[in-house]
């Protein structure tokens, strides 16, 4: 078993150091030991059990103990990691992905390699929740899920990588459908579709993409740009035609007596064509 997978039994290990943390055990815990009298497994143990009392700080100062005083032992090594996973688990972003780097940096055949690329996607990731914050984190967080995807792709953390690649490609589009919709509002147009367009060329498979066609059709239809309105209500009939957004483009584009068909010679015409080879999406 790696030691990644031990960390996912971690709860069991921390249960069963603390049945056995008898007479031999309790002169480890104590506070008053010394560390440098503690061998490297001892002070491990102990960082251990300060994640069992929930204390992810503690243990992570403990973690980082082991690798000062035991530099490139094989517990400096599981340490490391687990110093990043205390540190996330304490919401301390930074000093997780530092020492996952680190655990990279210095062991990048290691066997919890995998495990500590995932962790420092994981440190960006958990950041960018909200949509509202600086993209740059979600940028990061892709590019550092890929890796995962791309350089461990057997390992257990790769579907997860998968999953969390994609809520956070979803998080891009968002960012610009909300700034599309801040343009559409204040009746800014042009500036309106641009943010959409970026939605339907560029992240076409995410949940996004009907809702940004039928911004389309409002924004060209305010314009008086019918052949572009009508070319992206043809591609939400033709892909997204149980959706809601393609309900409110048919009664859109129909209540002023027009078709949802392409016309004319545009980008969203031209997508339509690619649509109808089977070239997009």
């Amino acid at each position: 078993m790696t030691f990644g997978r031990t960390v996912r039994h971690l709860a069991w290990i921390l249960a069963l150091a603390a049945g056995v943390a008898g007479c031999e055990r309790v002169g480890m815990a104590s506070r008053d030991v010394p560390l440098e009298s503690m061998s490297a497994e001892q002070i491990y143990r102990r960082a251990e059990l300060e994640l069992e009392t929930r204390d992810p700080e503690e243990a992570a100062r403990f973690f980082g103990e082991v690798e000062r005083l035991y530099p490139y032992s094989a517990w400096a090594q599981r340490a490391l990691v687990m110093q990043a996973f205390a540190y996330h688990r304490d919401g301390d972003f930074e000093s997780a992905r530092g020492a996952a780097q680190r655990y990279l940096d210095l062991y990048p055949g290691g066997e919890d390699a995998a495990y500590a690329q995932y962790l420092l996607a994981l440190s960006y990731y958990d950041q960018i929740d909200d949509v509202g914050r600086d993209q740059g984190l979600t940028f990061q967080a892709l590019q550092a899920l890929r890796e995962v995807i791309e350089v461990y792709p057997d390992s257990e953390y790769a579907s997860q990588a998968m999953l969390k690649f994609d809520l956070a490609f979803d998080h891009l589009a968002g960012k610009e459908m909300e700034i599309g919709r801040y343009y559409l509002r204040r009746q800014h147009y042009a500036a309106a579709i641009n943010r959409f367009r970026v939605v339907v060329e560029q992240f076409q498979t995410t949940t996004h993409t009907p809702e940004a066609l039928y911004r389309l059709v409002e924004s060209y239809l305010s314009l008086g740009l019918v052949d572009e309105a009508r070319s992206a209500g043809a591609i939400l009939g033709y892909n997204y035609r149980s959706t809601e957004w393609y309900q409110d483009a048919y009664a859109l584009l129909t209540g002023r007596g027009l078709t949802l068909e392409p016309a004319g010679d545009n980008w969203l015409s031209a997508i339509y064509r690619q649509v109808i080879r089977g070239e997009w999406l």
